[in-house]
C-alpha cells in the first residue's frame, strides 16, 4: 500500500519507513515507524543501516507496526572480519595491493545472514542489532542494547550484550496473539479493535 511519509503533519521527526526506503534489500511493512530526533529521519538507510553492500545480497526485514527510536542501528556482514583466518586483517579487501581476486573479497568477513524483525516490535533509542539475528513478534529491545542472539516473540530484552529480562504475557497469551495476527488485518478492522488491543485484555480482542 502506498503510505505518506509523515504519520503527523507538525512532527518531521518521525517517518513510515516505508515510504522513505529505496534499496531493495531492506524491506519494511506498513506502518512501521522510525523516529530521529539528531538527523534526518528520511536517510535512516544510510545512517542506520550499516555495511549493507550489495556484493553480500544480505537484506533487512522488518514487519508491520514495528516502532524505532532514534539511533537504533543495524550491523551487517561486512562489519566482521573474519574468524577462520589466521588473521583478522581483511586482505581481500586489499585485492589490488595483495595481488588477489576482487571475487573473493567476500572471504574477508563472515556471513551471519539477514536481519528479521518481525511485527509490533519496539526497538529502542541506540540499540544496535547485529546480522543473522531474528527478532520475533511482539518483542521489545532495550535503550542501547545490543543484540547478537535470536529474540523470541513478546520477550523484553536489554544489555550488553542483550540478554531476556522477562516475557511481556504469559505462554497462553502469547500463543494467541502469534495465531490472531492482528497486524495482518484490515484497516477497518483494526482501527474498530484500537481500544481493545490498548486495554492489554485479550478477551476484548475475541
Amino acid at each position: 500500500m502506498l503510505q505518506k511519509i509523515y504519520p503527523r503533519s507538525k512532527d518531521k521527526e518521525t517517518v513510515y519507513l516505508k515510504s522513505v526506503i529505496t534499496n531493495p534489500n531492506i524491506i519494511v511493512g506498513d506502518y512501521t515507524m522510525y523516529n530521529d530526533f539528531v538527523k534526518e529521519p528520511k536517510d535512516f538507510e544510510k545512517n542506520n543501516v550499516l555495511y549493507q553492500y550489495p556484493i553480500n545480497q544480505d537484506k533487512l526485514i522488518i514487519g508491520k507496526f514495528c516502532s524505532i527510536a532514534c539511533g537504533a542501528k543495524f550491523i551487517f556482514n561486512s562489519a566482521n572480519h573474519t574468524l577462520s583466518s589466521l588473521s583478522t586483517y581483511p586482505f581481500p579487501i586489499f585485492f589490488e595491493e595483495w595481488g588477489l581476486d576482487v571475487k573473493d573479497i567476500i572471504k574477508a568477513w563472515d556471513n551471519k545472514g539477514d536481519i528479521v524483525v518481525g511485527n509490533d516490535v519496539w526497538i529502542g533509542y541506540e540499540a544496535v542489532i547485529l546480522a543473522g539475528v531474528t527478532i520475533g513478534d511482539g518483542a521489545i529491545i532495550g535503550a542501547r542494547a545490543v543484540v547478537t542472539k535470536d529474540v523470541p516473540p513478546y520477550t523484553i530484552v536489554g544489555g550488553v550484550p542483550a540478554k531476556q529480562i522477562r516475557k511481556r504475557f504469559n505462554e497462553e497469551t502469547i500463543d494467541t496473539l502469534l495465531k490472531l495476527k492482528w497486524w495482518d488485518w484490515s484497516k477497518e478492522r483494526i482501527s474498530k479493535n484500537i481500544a481493545a488491543i490498548q486495554s492489554g485484555n485479550l478477551g476484548y480482542l475475541l
